[in-house]
């Protein structure tokens, strides 16, 4: 999905914007996150999941096809974890086992 197609779905489903409105409130939204996620903080959005900033620090790799040890700098990578809602929609036949492993026990 690209972000004209969300502001699409934007623009359908909340009523009384239009579609200038609508990437207005999307652009605001993803520039919101990133203004977060350059800090450092989390984004932890309810019944979707959890956008995390991790410190990497500088290891040892090796170019596959030398074999040759090379530094790989230190640096900051973006980590997504699911919420379990999220994980649930995604696999809805284990979340049915889940459930009923649940009442039975």
């Amino acid at each position: 999905m690209t972000k004209a197609e969300i502001i699409d779905c934007v623009y359908e489903k909340v009523g009384g914007f239009s579609k200038k409105e609508s990437a207005e409130v999307v652009e605001a939204v993803f520039e919101t996150m990133k203004d977060v996620l350059a800090r450092g903080d989390k984004v932890k959005i309810s019944g979707f999941g959890n956008f995390v900033v991790r410190e990497k620090k500088e290891r040892i790799g090796r170019n596959p096809q030398t074999g040759e040890p090379i530094p790989i700098s230190a640096r900051r990578v973006l980590t997504f974890k699911p919420s379990q809602v999220l994980k649930n929609v995604l696999n809805p036949d284990k979340a049915a086992v889940r459930t009923k492993t649940a009442e039975s026990a």
